[in-house]
């Protein structure tokens, strides 16, 4: 799926609304996380809270009736680039470490873990920690030999 800007925009907004439930404001005292669902017919990204209280709903138009075999891998990347876009807020959530945004079907069932705020740990994108192990044998093997 090519996305749109309009996509972008819409998804980034409802990222916002999330964040403008948990205000920086004030302190932390809830201990739960972002859950997001996304339905492939109504285009619909609902956010709820560990007791499935709905935090905010929006609908995405491009995802309106989307069949597509990978949507649910293209969702994931897409809402990951607008948490990672909509970080500074997103981090600053009066919620109490560690918190996470997950990606869930229409039965609740998860299919991504897009975004964790842990300290000073934040994990965007497992894609990216893909072939770390290769990487640092490879660094540790070149120091050794040096």
């Amino acid at each position: 799926m090519k996305v749109t800007e309009q996509t972008i925009q819409q998804v980034e907004r409802a990222i916002g609304k999330v964040a403008d439930k948990f205000p920086s404001n004030i302190e932390a005292t809830i201990l739960t996380d972002i859950h997001l669902r996304v339905n492939q017919e109504t285009g619909e990204l609902t956010a709820f809270d560990d007791d499935d209280r709905e935090i905010t709903r929006s609908v995405i138009e491009q995802w309106i009736n989307n069949m597509d075999d990978d949507f649910f891998d293209d969702v994931a990347k897409v809402i990951r680039k607008c948490i990672e876009n909509k970080k500074e807020a997103v981090e600053k959530m009066s919620l109490l470490q560690p918190y996470a945004f997950v990606l869930e079907d229409e039965d609740k069932e998860p299919m991504a873990e897009l975004y964790l705020v842990d300290n000073d740990t934040v994990i965007i994108d497992p894609d990216m920690m893909q072939d770390l192990n290769e990487d640092l044998d490879a660094f540790l093997e070149k120091l050794l030999k040096e």
